[in-house]
């Protein structure tokens, strides 16, 4: 992404999003930006729902683990 342009390519993940809450997402999601991280699509959904109460920090943790399992190839399934 040479841009910082998560809200133009998911714009329906900020839709319910509060004034107060979309600036917070989207500050976030930039300072990782500026760091070389480059959001997908399910790390966006992951903290824009989380911003609105869709899930607790606890599950919030665990989906973004699982994003990354599956983003390494990894199985989330203990062996």
């Amino acid at each position: 992404m040479e841009s910082f342009d998560v809200e133009l390519r998911w714009p329906e993940l900020f839709e319910h999003l509060s004034e107060r809450e979309h600036h917070a997402v989207r500050q976030s999601l930039a300072a990782a930006w500026h760091e070389g991280f480059e959001p997908t699509r399910d790390h966006v959904k992951n903290l824009t729902e989380y911003a609105l109460g869709v899930m607790t920090r606890d599950e919030y943790r665990q989906r973004g683990i699982e994003i990354a399992r599956h983003m390494a190839g990894v199985s989330s399934v203990a062996r």
